[in-house]
């Protein structure tokens, strides 16, 4: 027996889930995550996994983990002192910023404090020119200086983004070589390592995000890797990526920001493979966990991607799933702010002490607390028989809430999932405005722990005709890790006029590419054979500001023609604007290039049909849309393909609960999915 093991661990819960190599099958788990002791979650998984199904960690060939440990050092500040050096006199890079109002709407409103403020920013001696040519040679004495303000400072590390280092990598190079001359045991990282794109703020930004992480993802990767040789696993331990890819630990330890949001993007990768199989080819996927609720497009079954994510108060420009976050998770605290208005969150219970009705400690009522209070949830055990669920005392949570605004307990449970899913609806609001579409025409995906519970009102808010409900939700992006390719993107800076004379200067810059990421491909997997490159540059009109990507058909420029590739970008930019410029100089800024390689995907095996009306396996007195109904609770395991029926409803299984309102209707498809639709059966 062979077994590929995915985990995911968040705020609440480690999701883990297996693939069994042979039978193509799928089993899962949730334990309580230990923010407190990183590892030790998957020490209980592993022993659990032993006694639950069997699964020997000798057996165990494969192990993929996603992690929101970078994203909550930036959000929390908690990251490295950082020093950072800058070419002499661009040292209010990150100060300025790109001059923009952080809300157009707030006049006072100002910018967050940069990660390193100004105080530890240090400018040397040297000058590029735009083409990488060297005006002025690096300046030693003026590096050796900065190093002494640097130990004053009492920084931890340093970042060196030097200017146009994108077009050559020399100066930050010998600034480097320097200050470990100097200092062997210091942490020095260079733009150009990290992320060697054009402009400079940007630029700078990613490196110092990737810096400040960069102790705190190490020792937490250290930590786990220690912690599965402790359980008898033997087999490398792989992190999934921002790019819905997958790169060995000792990659992750050393390119921390290329990780970041690797939570996050499992679950779209999960949720796009379900689409696929489902043959949904636009849907928006709701991953709603213990802390955030976070939606992600994805259109003719591929996820989609982009530069620029927002980590906290900043944006990071490598390539990443687009995943937005728009309300709150199920573990976000509920509160009456001085007016005696009704909030919910930011604020999270997290795993410890968590909702009240975990009984772990917890007295702050949460989204979980007000579904418990209602009867929806705690209808059967819950999280793999991991929780206890203590309704009475979510009950009183909401109770004394309630008081303070004048409702009681039922009210006031309603009334904060109603502001929770408010909240959500102007996050999707922003989301569907910036990228022009009708949340009508696409179907809504929720998982994670909370996602099926909210689907519902989330739907019926937007007016979203369709709700997949994936098999195993709470679980599904242990499964998007698990199934992640193995990839990544490489960036190559050419800013040239795109026209015949520039074919084969591009075709030189593509094979360097190439080399890179094939030898990037062999240190992973110790192969090419398998490998899928893709090519796309970054093309604008010449005059303009911004460049849009442009997929490419091709890999050879010359074998291409100018006029090809130029078209190319004139159909990227129509699709995009609405309009095109045939006769306009096109430029060419950069090359993309990413290669990957298949990892095994389970099977999504046809459920038995019947066509007769389920039977419920209990019927429970429950709080919906404003009035107490008797309501039919059906075990999900227990329904087979083809079978309907009406809400309202509730239906349990391990790792969540799906709540059906009145005026929906369910139908279940043959692969077990839930196709949950607006209206009742006739």
């Amino acid at each position: 027996m062979t077994l590929r093991i995915g985990v995911d661990i968040g705020g609440s819960f480690a999701d883990f889930a297996v693939l069994d190599s042979q039978t193509r099958s799928v089993r899962t788990l949730k334990v309580f995550s230990r923010p407190d002791s990183p590892g030790t979650e998957v020490l209980d998984g592993m022993r659990m996994l032993e006694d639950r199904y069997s699964i020997r960690p000798e057996d165990v060939d494969y192990f993929t983990h996603g992690t929101t440990v970078g994203v909550n050092a930036v959000v929390q500040r908690k990251g490295l002192r950082l020093g950072l050096i800058t070419t002499e006199n661009f040292e209010d890079v990150l100060d300025l910023a790109r001059l923009k109002s952080p809300d157009m709407y707030h006049l006072l409103s100002t910018r967050p404090q940069p990660l390193v403020p100004r105080d530890r920013v240090f400018g040397v001696v040297e000058r590029l020119n735009f083409d990488g040519t060297i005006e002025i040679a690096v300046d030693e004495a003026s590096v050796l200086k900065a190093l002494k303000s640097i130990e004053a400072a009492q920084c931890e590390g340093v970042v060196v983004s030097l200017l146009h280092a994108y077009r050559n990598p020399v100066h930050e190079q010998a600034v480097k070589a320097i200050l470990l001359h100097a200092r062997p045991d210091l942490f020095v990282t260079c733009s150009h390592e990290v992320w060697p794109i054009i402009r400079e703020y940007e630029r700078t930004l990613t490196s110092v995000i990737g810096g400040y992480v960069q102790p705190r993802v190490s020792h937490y990767l250290t930590c786990l890797q220690d912690a599965l040789t402790k359980t008898g696993v033997s087999a490398e331990l792989k992190v999934t990526k921002s790019n819905g890819g997958i790169m060995s630990a000792e990659h992750g330890k050393s390119n921390c920001v290329q990780m970041i949001l690797s939570g996050t993007a499992s679950g779209v990768i999960g949720a796009a493979y379900v689409a696929q199989q489902c043959g949904i080819e636009n849907c928006m996927s709701l991953d709603i966990g213990g802390t955030t609720a976070d939606v992600a497009l994805i259109v003719d079954g591929q996820p989609q991607f982009a530069a620029g994510e927002y980590i906290g108060d900043f944006q990071i420009h490598i390539p990443s799933v687009s995943v937005t976050s728009i309300g709150d998770g199920g573990g976000s605290v509920a509160w009456v702010d001085e007016f005696g208005v009704l909030k919910v969150g930011p604020d999270s219970a997290g795993s410890n002490p968590g909702p009240v009705c975990y009984g772990r400690g917890g007295t702050r009522a949460t989204i979980t607390d007000a579904f418990a209070a209602l009867g929806i949830l705690g209808q059967s055990e819950l999280a793999y028989n991991t929780v206890t669920l203590d309704r009475e005392a979510a009950t009183r949570a909401i109770e004394k809430l309630g008081a303070s605004i004048g409702q009681d307990g039922y009210q006031t449970a309603e009334a904060i999932i109603k502001v929770a899913v408010s909240g959500m609806y102007a996050g999707v609001s922003r989301l569907v405005s910036r990228f022009g579409i009708d949340p009508q025409v696409f179907s809504l995906l929720p998982f994670g722990g909370a996602g099926p519970m909210l689907a519902c009102y989330l739907a019926r808010t937007l007016n979203m005709k369709e709700i997949v409900v994936p098999i195993i939700p709470g679980v599904l992006s242990a499964l998007g890790g698990l199934i992640a390719d193995t990839k990544n993107d490489f960036i190559k800076t050419t800013y040239c006029t795109l026209d015949t004379e520039a074919l084969s200067r591009l075709d030189k810059d593509r094979l360097a590419l190439e080399r890179q990421a094939r030898e990037w491909l062999c240190e992973e997997i110790g192969t090419d054979e398998s490998a899928r490159i893709s090519l796309s540059a970054d093309m604008r009109y010449r005059g303009q500001s911004f460049e849009i990507d442009t997929p490419l058909s091709g890999l050879s420029f010359v074998e291409q023609g100018a006029e090809s590739v130029r078209n190319a970008f004139h159909e990227a930019y129509h699709k995009l604007y609405g309009h095109r410029d045939d006769k306009g100089v096109v430029q060419v800024i950069a090359l993309r290039l990413v290669i990957s390689a298949p990892t095994p995907k389970p099977d999504m095996p046809k459920i038995v049909e019947d066509t007769s009306q389920p039977r419920p396996a209990q019927t429970m007195c429950c709080y919906m849309d404003g009035e107490i109904r008797t309501v039919p609770v059906f075990e999900r395991t227990s329904l087979r393909g083809k079978q309907c029926f009406n809400g309202p409803a509730i239906v349990v299984q391990d790792d969540t609960t799906t709540c059906v309102l009145p005026d929906f209707m369910v139908a279940v498809d043959m692969f077990g999915n839930l196709i949950i639709k607006a209206g009742a059966l006739k």
